[in-house]
């Protein structure tokens, strides 16, 4: 046989599952079954059950863990029914954690668009039983974290609604916050608390530690335990980056809506609530006032903070703030003339770049397809030329794909195909960067065996 055949080069590929495929999969049918619980399981409900519309935009929303919600959780569901909830918040925060974690050491993907990878580390590829050990790991935190955060909140609120009430509380809207999910047992979400500073706060530690994912955390207790002399590049481009969007940010809200939302408050409550709407607007749906009310810079603001979102593998949503920093730090060398782009003593890989690039109006196509459907449905009547309907759609939709939460209170108003548009709007909004991740892990070991002639085209 010719020692060059085909027989003897190649082998024919095993057909199987894709890293992808077990992500999408996984979350879909954690959705069916959420939809079928609301569907079928009895006791649910204070008043009339779900319809199969509204049961899988919830369990949509849950297992996303967006908090965009068609009914008032507070009154719609008995405590079963709120356990049904906690339970798919739960389980769709815990997926995306392990998922993330484990596809990260399977694939020997590096995290965060590559920025690991310009620090000169090495890929991490972990035999299975290492993988279940990070999964474990995944899993315990997260349990370990919630359960502090639900004493803290126990202690705030068991003055004020009795031990058990506050005990239910605590434990839902600690979950809740962990995983970014934003629900709250509160009609008004936290507005009631608005003045009570250390409930507010304790809130948002939960949801910051949750939206700056598994990998930093890891990285910070290998750090605190001596294991590691010092921070990967990737953990100190989240830290950092959170850092400065969270102070600047706590900043401009505080100046925006000083005279606003934020008035008849004192100055030290004003300033906790600026930093929760930093804090909420780009991973969580918590609110403690009213989005409808806010000033037009403040909107732009909280749009410009959900697209961004949280850290890569987390459970917060948007483009994630290393696809941002790698833009800002791309507008810089350009700005200055450099070819590479650079940062910490390190040059960030070119084709790292192209998929952050590659991402960001990825995202930007998505997010106007999906508002554009979303006009189309809402294009009833009154709302045809109404451009106060707008700017509410544009919110909505937004807070949806970025499954961050907030609501200037549309989400209820809207038809059934408006619904049925944000259910994949969620969907692609938490699964896209797992998908991806996987899908840049497999890029790698592809060579391109040919290049097409160089041709220029004129742009701006």
């Amino acid at each position: 046989m010719d020692p060059a055949s085909p027989s003897r080069t190649a082998r024919a590929p095993r057909p199987g599952i894709s890293g992808p495929q077990l992500a999408s999969l996984s979350f879909v049918a954690l959705i069916a079954i959420g939809t079928a619980g609301f569907l079928v399981l009895p006791g649910l409900y204070a008043g009339e059950p779900l319809g199969w519309v509204d049961a899988l935009f919830m369990a949509t929303s849950a297992v996303c863990v967006t908090g965009l919600s068609v009914v008032d959780v507070s009154s719609a569901f008995t405590v079963w029914g709120e356990a049904w909830l906690l339970f798919l918040i739960q389980a769709g925060g815990l997926g995306i954690l392990t998922l993330a974690g484990v596809l990260v050491s399977l694939t020997g993907a590096r995290v965060g668009l590559g920025v690991e990878e310009a620090a000169g580390g090495a890929p991490s590829v972990l035999p299975p039983r290492a993988a279940a050990r990070v999964l474990r790991t995944a899993v315990g935190f997260t349990l370990v974290l919630e359960a502090i955060g639900a004493a803290a909140l126990w202690l705030g609120w068991r003055g004020s609604v009795g031990d058990r009430s506050a005990a239910w509380l605590a434990v839902f809207h600690s979950v809740s916050a962990f995983c970014n999910a934003g629900f709250s047992l509160f009609a008004d979400s936290l507005t009631a608390y608005r003045d009570r500073p250390a409930l507010v706060l304790a809130i948002a530690v939960l949801v910051v530690l949750g939206g700056l994912g598994f990998p930093v955390i890891q990285d910070l207790r290998f750090r605190l335990r001596g294991r590691h002399r010092h921070l990967t590049l990737h953990s100190r481009v989240v830290l950092a980056s959170t850092g400065i969007l969270l102070a600047l940010s706590t900043a401009l809200y505080l100046a925006f809506e000083w005279r606003h939302e934020l008035v008849g408050l004192s100055p030290l409550d004003r300033t906790v609530n600026a930093f929760f709407m930093a804090v909420t607007a780009r991973t969580a749906g918590f609110n403690t006032v009213d989005y409808d009310g806010v000033s037009n810079p403040s909107f732009f603001l909280t749009l410009a903070l959900m697209w961004i979102g949280g850290g890569p593998s987390s459970v917060a949503g948007g483009v994630k703030v290393t696809t941002a920093a790698l833009l800002v730090l791309l507008l810089w060398s350009r700005l200055r003339g450099d070819e590479d782009v650079s940062l910490a003593g390190r040059t960030i890989p070119r084709e790292t770049i192209q998929r952050a690039t590659g991402l960001a109006a990825g995202a930007v196509l998505l997010l106007g397809a999906l508002l554009f459907l979303l006009l189309v449905t809402e294009s009833g009547d009154e709302g045809w030329a109404d451009r106060r309907e707008l700017v509410r759609l544009v919110f909505e939709t937004q807070s949806a794909f970025s499954t961050v939460g907030l609501s200037m209170g549309q989400t209820p108003e809207l038809t059934v195909a408006g619904r049925l548009v944000l259910v994949p709007a969620m969907v692609l909004g938490r699964i896209g960067p797992l998908i991806a991740l996987a899908a840049m892990a497999a890029q790698r070991r592809r060579r391109v065996r040919f290049r097409y002639a160089h041709e220029d085209v004129l742009v701006g």
